[in-house]
């Protein structure tokens, strides 16, 4: 082999491991900033690491809502009709935020099994209900999961 092909050889084979560190790091980049739905039974199944951020949703249960009298920290708990997660929260609430209504938070679990949630998301009529959260309630069996036929996907 000449030295001409052999540097030629050579540099083709550093662009194609560059390349290849590129891909597995970008690879890597996406899969941890994925945030994945989950339902309060799925938490359960899976069993989540604590500090995972995750998306979790279902419906508020009622009387459930506790607010803190010294600040903006909320506690409530989020059901499936199977399994429930309580949820604490800092931060104003959506103004469409109810008991009884469909919500998404996203946040972690923390060691004691509360949802820290960094964000929560109402549904935002009386008609629509996000496509996840009804997807979890149906395969739950929650009756209020056939009033959400107006759903988006």
């Amino acid at each position: 082999m000449t030295p001409t092909r052999k540097r030629r050889l050579i540099a083709t084979l550093l662009i194609l491991v560059g390349v290849g560190v590129a891909a597995a790091i970008t690879f890597y980049s996406l899969q941890q900033n994925l945030l994945y739905f989950q339902s309060p039974s799925e938490v359960a199944e899976l069993e989540m690491p604590a500090d995972r951020q995750f998306r979790l949703g279902g419906l508020v249960k009622t009387g459930s809502t506790e607010r803190e009298p010294d600040g903006l920290a909320v506690r409530f708990v989020v059901t499936d009709g199977l399994a429930e997660i309580p949820v604490r929260y800092v931060g104003i609430l959506p103004d469409l935020f109810r008991e009884g209504q469909g919500v998404i938070a996203r946040g972690s679990l923390d060691g004691s099994g509360e949802f820290a949630a960094t964000e929560v998301l109402a549904k935002h009529d009386e008609n629509y209900m996000p496509p996840e959260v009804a997807d979890a309630l149906e395969k739950a069996g929650h009756p209020a999961a056939a009033g959400s036929s107006d759903r988006e996907g």
